[in-house]
C-alpha cells in the first residue's frame, strides 16, 4: 500500500511540468503566436514604411519649368515696345528716300545693322574715303542774351554728322580729318598725317589742334576738301540720309527686342 502510493506520487511528479516549466511553455506559446500575427501583418506595415516616391530632376525641370508662366513685367515690356513700333511705322523717316543730288560724287556703302555709312571715290592719283557717323540732332535753345550764347546757337543748337575723310595715296600714307558738317559750314576739327605701313604699337604725332594753325592754312585746307567733294551740297545731303538710316536703325532695333523678350 505504501508501495503504491510512492509510484504514483513519483509518476504526477515526472508528468506533470513544474511551475517554471508551464511559465516557459506558456510564454514560448505566446511569443510564438506574437510573431505569427507580427509576421501576417508584416507586409502591410512594411508598405506603409515605403519612403515616398520623388520625381527625377529631369523630369521636375521640364514639367515645372513649362507650367512657370512669364513675368507680369515682361508682358508689359512688349505692350510698350509695341507702342513704339506703331509710332515709328507711323513716321515719314524710316522709309523715306532721298534723291542723290546731281553731281554727287561718291559711292555709298550702307549697310544694315552698322552705326556708320561709307562713301568713296577716286580723285586723280587718290582715293577719297569717308566714314558718316549718325547725326547729332542738338535743336534746344540755348537761353541768355550774350553774344557768347548767339555763338552757340548758330552751331551747337545746329544739327551736324561728324565725319572722317582720309585722302589716300599709293604709298600707304594718307591725310585724315576730323570734320563736323553742319547746315550751313563744315568744321575741321583734326588734321593728321598717318601711315598705313606703320606698327600698330607706333604712337605717332598728331600734329597741333587745327584752329591753333595760321588761318591762311585753315582756309587752304577747306578749300582742298571742297575740290575732293567735301563741300555743303554733299554734306547736306548726308544729313537727310542719316536722318531715315537712324530711323530704318530704330526700327528694326525695336523690332529685334521684342523678339528676344517674346522667347
Amino acid at each position: 500500500m505504501a508501495l503504491a502510493s510512492l509510484l504514483r506520487r513519483t509518476i504526477s511528479t515526472s508528468s506533470s511540468p513544474s511551475s517554471s516549466n508551464w511559465i516557459a511553455l506558456v510564454g514560448g506559446a505566446q511569443r510564438r503566436s506574437w510573431c505569427s500575427a507580427a509576421a501576417a501583418a508584416a507586409p502591410h506595415s512594411l508598405s506603409l514604411r515605403k519612403p515616398p516616391r520623388f520625381l527625377s530632376s529631369s523630369n521636375f525641370s521640364s514639367s515645372a519649368a513649362a507650367t512657370i508662366p512669364r513675368p507680369t513685367s515682361d508682358a508689359n515690356l512688349v505692350r510698350v515696345i509695341d507702342s513704339e513700333v506703331k509710332y515709328a511705322l507711323e513716321s515719314d523717316d524710316h522709309d523715306r528716300v532721298e534723291e542723290t543730288p546731281n553731281g554727287f560724287p561718291f559711292e555709298i556703302i550702307d549697310k544694315p545693322g552698322e552705326h556708320t555709312v561709307s562713301l568713296t571715290r577716286k580723285y586723280q592719283d587718290e582715293v577719297i574715303k569717308v566714314e558718316v557717323h549718325m547725326t547729332s540732332l542738338v535743336t534746344g535753345n540755348h537761353e541768355g542774351s550774350g553774344d557768347d550764347d548767339q555763338e552757340d546757337s548758330s552751331k551747337g543748337g545746329n544739327p551736324s554728322i561728324p565725319l572722317v575723310v582720309s585722302v589716300v595715296k599709293g604709298n600707304g600714307q594718307f591725310l585724315e580729318f576730323g570734320v563736323t558738317a553742319y547746315a550751313d559750314e563744315i568744321a575741321i576739327e583734326s588734321l593728321s598725317v598717318k601711315d598705313s605701313n606703320a606698327s600698330q604699337d607706333d604712337i605717332p604725332y598728331e600734329g597741333p589742334d587745327f584752329g591753333s594753325l595760321d588761318e591762311n592754312l585753315q582756309r587752304a585746307f577747306h578749300k582742298y576738301l571742297e575740290i575732293r567733294g567735301i563741300k555743303p551740297i554733299t554734306t547736306n545731303f548726308l544729313h537727310e540720309y542719316m536722318i531715315n538710316k537712324d530711323s530704318r536703325e530704330y526700327l528694326v532695333w525695336l523690332k529685334n527686342l521684342k523678339k528676344f523678350i517674346e522667347k
